[in-house]
């Protein structure tokens, strides 16, 4: 059995680097990004990519979001639901990305829309319930069902290749094998269920995947996500009418945010502000006036919240992905998806358009080369890490003896920009009631809101805390009273304490 190219176990020294402060805000995104799979391997990959880059810029909104992935699109769709079902009588949405059309993590990850079934229970149980538990994996389900329920409604499945099948967490040490274990025992005995979940032995992997490892087989879809956010933006914005207006500006960066406590005074810009429309946003475009402002902007939030730098607020990290051809067909490839060593790497297959195509391989991961900082702190996704490009090659052949080339060149080899916590979980709601912001004037924040810090696993959380986010927006416009959701993990709430370190 060849030997893995990366170190294993290498969790708890990830998680060391949350103890030592740094307290550098991100900067804006990278204006020349290396280019993805998802967003360049064909021409009409991203037909919003340039979308309201040029002409008059909007200058008046009830919502401002800033950024167009999975978050900033789903808290846009949320609004557009709230329109539709005459919650609301009229909203205009304004949605500003400072690069290409949904060219952040969204645009840039692995395509795994896996929700979480065991994955770390037992330390959740441990430190924050078994209740709450159960809630970190409900958000994930909901997400995911909500995202796929959407799409086969409206017969999106062939259009964003949506693929229902198994993912397969390989446990590459006994270490691995143990904590599985245990997450399956505090699963049960708090009742939480196992469908489709199945330990697979060494045995049963070597036949069926030929592999050497022991697995959890735990169900997951893949989509190609770029272009399902394009199709939930569209179908938002097919609501526009006399009650409903959304409207989407592209390299437009938003370089800072002013805000007017008390009626009349001038901004630093220039702007003349007033309490209908608290805040403006600087773009290098021109300014937008509004109401209320949503950071979905994950890695590069603390650019405009310099107070979320640091281990207490959310970390960019550089994730790398390559896109690698087998060998061999899929009936030896197999559909399903893939995670290792401690889901540092992750990958699948992507569907094939004839039955003698090789299919092609979406890997990320390979961080763990990347020491002492594993990647942490790096919000630049100009370039690739060459030794994590060295190490990604690598894997698939050793893993999977005989059915990658080894030496061989990957097609396509990108970079993203993700954003970590300290306890691997996102910051949700109005950012005035963040401890941090509270120490730094959280009145200039009223009406702010944000969902971000997804640490590497937004695909099943984003949409969900998009809908959290959301309705929290339409709640006060309505006048109504918020009520969390019962799939909702309390301490995501920006008003809840947290942790200081990620659980595992």
């Amino acid at each position: 059995m060849p030997t893995l190219p990366l170190p294993l176990n290498q969790w708890v020294n990830h998680q060391k680097l949350f103890s030592i402060s740094h307290g550098k805000p991100a900067g804006l995104p990278s204006p020349n990004p290396t280019r993805s799979f998802w967003t360049h391997s064909s021409p009409d990959a991203n037909p919003l990519a340039s979308e309201g880059s040029t002409g008059p810029l909007t200058t008046d909104a009830d919502v401002c979001i800033i950024g167009s992935g999975f978050t900033g699109i789903g808290v846009a769709y949320h609004l557009s639901e709230a329109i539709e079902a005459n919650v609301l009588q009229s909203l205009k949405v304004v949605v500003l990305e400072a690069r290409d059309f949904c060219a952040g993590a969204t645009g840039r990850n692995g395509g795994h829309l896996t929700p979480a079934s065991i994955h770390d229970f037992h330390g959740r149980a441990v430190k924050y319930g078994p209740e709450e538990a159960k809630k970190s994996c409900a958000l994930e389900v909901h997400t995911a069902s909500s995202l796929v329920d959407i799409i086969r409604e409206q017969g999106w499945t062939s259009d964003v290749d949506l693929v229902h099948g198994d993912r397969i967490d390989l446990l590459f040490t006994d270490k691995e094998v143990e904590e599985a274990r245990r997450d399956r025992e505090a699963a049960v005995d708090a009742g939480w269920s196992l469908d489709g979940v199945a330990f697979l032995s060494k045995e049963e992997i070597e036949a069926r995947f030929g592999a050497h490892y022991p697995g959890v087989k735990v169900p997951a879809y893949n989509v190609w996500p770029l272009k399902l956010v394009t199709k939930l933006f569209q179908l938002a914005k097919t609501r526009t009418g006399p009650h409903f207006e959304l409207v989407l500006h592209t390299h437009t960066p938003v370089t800072g945010i002013e805000h007017a406590s008390v009626l009349g005074p001038a901004s630093a810009s220039g702007q003349l502000m007033n309490a209908s429309r608290p805040y403006t946003l600087l773009t290098p475009r021109g300014t937008v006036s509004c109401s209320r402002v949503v950071h979905a902007t994950n890695g590069y939030a603390s650019h405009l919240l310099p107070f979320l730098a640091g281990p207490q607020g959310i970390v960019p990290v550089r994730g790398q992905i390559i896109a690698m051809r087998a060998s061999v067909g899929t009936s030896e490839i197999k559909t399903n998806a893939w995670s290792g060593n401690e889901r540092f790497e992750y990958w699948f297959p992507r569907p094939v358009k004839a039955a003698d195509e090789n299919p092609l391989i979406i890997l990320g991961g390979a961080r763990e080369v990347a020491s002492p900082d594993y990647e942490l702190y790096v919000d630049d996704d100009t370039t690739c890490n060459t030794k994590v490009g060295e190490t990604l090659r690598a894997f698939l052949p050793a893993v999977f003896e005989g059915k990658f080339k080894p030496g061989q060149e990957p097609e396509m080899e990108w970079t993203g920009i993700m954003g970590y916590t300290a306890i691997g979980d996102p910051f949700v709601g109005p950012i005035d009631k963040l401890p941090a912001a509270q120490e730094n004037d959280s009145m200039s924040h009223a009406g702010q809101y944000i969902a971000a810090g997804h640490s590497g696993h937004g695909m099943p959380r984003a949409f969900g805390c998009a809908e959290v986010v959301a309705d929290m927006i339409v709640a006060v416009l309505a006048g109504k009273a918020w009520s969390q959701p019962e799939w909702l993990p309390t301490r995501y709430l920006t008003w809840e304490e947290r942790g200081t370190t990620m659980r595992n």
